[in-house]
């Protein structure tokens, strides 16, 4: 789902509970919301610590970080500097044969 689709669904969503006269404010601020919500903050914790922080570190950090960010970094650099790029250099050693 898109941002944009995301911020459509919450807009009807917020839409419908008012046409229900239901207070987000309301449901949020009573004990039944406020433990609610601290059931779910302590669960997604524990769900983080336990299970998603050592998978979700590894991909950020040595995949997306070392795979893709830094080469996209230091190509932006070579540009900016008017040096050839990874592309550039890989164009030169390319061989066509027809």
């Amino acid at each position: 789902m898109s941002i944009l689709g995301f911020l459509v669904l919450a807009a009807i969503v917020i839409l419908v509970l008012s046409y229900f006269n239901i207070s987000i404010k309301t449901v949020v601020e009573s004990p039944a919301g406020q433990e609610n919500i601290e059931y779910v903050k302590g669960g997604s914790k524990s769900l983080w610590d336990e299970y998603l922080e050592e998978p979700v570190s590894y991909l950020w950090n040595d995949i997306w970080v070392k795979l893709f960010w830094r080469p996209f970094v230091d190509n932006m650099e070579r540009l900016r500097d008017g040096r050839p790029t990874d592309i550039d250099k890989a164009g030169a050693n390319l061989q066509i044969n027809y």
